[in-house]
Formats: C-alpha cells, sequence, structure tokens
C-alpha cells in the first residue's frame, strides 16, 4: 500500500524525506511510519510537565489564600495592618502608663428613719410630753375647717378622766398619763385625751379593748357637755398614743342618730391628735438623721 502524504508532492524537500518535517513531528521515519516509542516518551513528559505545573499552580493558590487570611487575622485584632480594631474584645481605656485610675467607694446615702420608730416606746420618745407640746396651737385646722381651742389638762390619775369602763381599761394596760384638750366650733364641742404608754403594744390594746369613753373638759365659764346625754365616740392608737374623741353641743343638747355634725368634728379632732403624735415622731426622726450626719 502507497504511504499517505499530507503534503505537496515533488523531487526536493517533499514531506516524508530524511531531514524534512515529518506529520509525526521531528525524526520521523522514511516512508511517514510513526516512531511509537518516541512518541510515548514524549506523550509521558508532557504529561509530567503539567502535573508539576498543576501542583505548583495550587501551592502558589494555597499560599495566596492563606496570606489573605493571615492579613485578615491581623487586621481584625488590631495589628501592624493599620486596620479596625475588634471592638467585640475591646477592653475599657486605662490610665497613663503606671498610673492606675482612681477609684472612689460609693457613698450610701443616710436610710431615712421611720418616725413612728421614736414613737412606739418609751425608750426612743424622748421629747418633752404635756399640753404645750402636744396641743401648741390656739386654732386646729383638720380637713380645712377651723376649730378654737378651749381648755387644756393632764393628769397621771388615767382613770379620774374617764367614764364608763375606760379607766381600768386604760390601767390595766399600763397608762402612765392622759393629756385632753377641747375644740369648739360652730356650737359643737370635742373633747380630745391621749392616752400614753410604755410600748406601742400596751396602746394598741387599749385601743381594741376600750369602752365608755374620756370625760368631756369645758372651757372656762362653759357649761359643761356631754353629761348623762347621747355624744359621739372615737377610738384610735398610733405609737404608744391611744387617743380618744367625745364630740357633742355645747349646750348639752343630745347627738341624734342622724347628725353628721358633732360627727364629723370627732373625727376632725381625731386626725389633727394623729397628725399631733405623728409630729413628734418627725423631729425625732429628723433630729437623728442630722445627729448622723453631723457625727
Amino acid at each position: 500500500m502507497r504511504p499517505m502524504s499530507f503534503g505537496q508532492g515533488g523531487p526536493h524537500g517533499a514531506q516524508g524525506e530524511p531531514g524534512g518535517q515529518g506529520p509525526w513531528g521531528p525524526g520521523s521515519p522514511p516512508g511517514g511510519t510513526p516512531d511509537w516509542a518516541a512518541l510515548a516518551d514524549d506523550t509521558a513528559a508532557r504529561g509530567r510537565r503539567r502535573k508539576l505545573l498543576m501542583i505548583g499552580g495550587g501551592a502558589l493558590a494555597a499560599a495566596g489564600v492563606a496570606a489573605i487570611v493571615a492579613t485578615a487575622i491581623v487586621r481584625s485584632d488590631g495589628g501592624d495592618g493599620g486596620g479596625k480594631q475588634n471592638t467585640s474584645h475591646a477592653s475599657a481605656p486605662s490610665g497613663s502608663p503606671g498610673t492606675p485610675e482612681p477609684t472612689f467607694a460609693p457613698v450610701a446615702p443616710p436610710s431615712p428613719q421611720d418616725p413612728r420608730d421614736f414613737i412606739s416606746s418609751a425608750e426612743k420618745d424622748k421629747a418633752p410630753l404635756s399640753t404645750e407640746t402636744l396641743f401648741p396651737d390656739s386654732r386646729a385646722v383638720p380637713s380645712g375647717r377651723t376649730y378654737e381651742r378651749t381648755a387644756t389638762a393632764a393628769t397621771p390619775d388615767c382613770a379620774s378622766v374617764t367614764q364608763g369602763g375606760l379607766g381600768s381599761v386604760l390601767a390595766a394596760n399600763g397608762c402612765r398619763q392622759v393629756l385632753r384638750a377641747t375644740y369648739v366650733r360652730d356650737g359643737v364641742a370635742v373633747t380630745v385625751g391621749v392616752a400614753v404608754f410604755d410600748t406601742k403594744a400596751a396602746a394598741d390594746k387599749a385601743k381594741a379593748q376600750s369602752t365608755g369613753n374620756v370625760t368631756a373638759l369645758p372651757g372656762d365659764g362653759a357649761a359643761p357637755f356631754c353629761r348623762a346625754t347621747a355624744c359621739r365616740l372615737t377610738a384610735n392608737a398610733e405609737g404608744r398614743y391611744a387617743y380618744f374623741t367625745v364630740a357633742g353641743y355645747a349646750d348639752n343638747k343630745p347627738v341624734t342618730r342622724d347628725d353628721t355634725k358633732a360627727l364629723a368634728a370627732g373625727r376632725d379632732i381625731s386626725t389633727y391628735a394623729f397628725g399631733r403624735v405623728l409630729a413628734r415622731g418627725r423631729a425625732a426622726a429628723a433630729a437623728a438623721a442630722s445627729s448622723s450626719v453631723t457625727h
């Protein structure tokens, strides 16, 4: 069989001749028969070069990625890259090198004193106690209504200024004295009697057991009131003090069941007495707070 020709035929330089470029590459044998061993060696060499190039390129790419990651880490940690500091782990600014920041111990404000603590026992309730200190005003204005003070009195004989069994209740619970004051408004007269005990427990017990009432105290030249006639009564306690009111008409007219004037007057003066007792506690608490600050 005639060999295939891939070029122009002719007597000189035809493809396939010795020294020419054969169709299978340099050194092709005459007649165009391929050198299979040479081709195999050439193919293997090319494969090795390609593999080496791929490995080298992959290594360079990996090194480039590692460099990028390292740069990102340096920047996120606030390193020499000049990048933004990672604020999620930023600490508070410190002071000058070698100089600690000043610290100050917190100063707690003085705790407020409860006024009731000072009027709950004779051990703490040391302020002077008399009708002048307990009822200092010639006029009382509870609930916006004005009452004129007409009389005051005090006695250590608690039972002597009571009616209807209240005396025995006060004595049984250790009453030390009773201070009374009378106030008048629009023909209604009210006497308040404040019984003094050593402890809050004794005053509370006397209030709970109370029966009868204090004896009404008329003013100078005034007719007795609430004597053998119906009147309005109240009973309360605050701290070591139990206080009672008896309210009726100054002319001793009986108080009817549906009468509201005597009822309101008794409540007003009872509220006033409560305020005066609590005022003692507030004054004592203020004095204690002032003393703790100065010392």
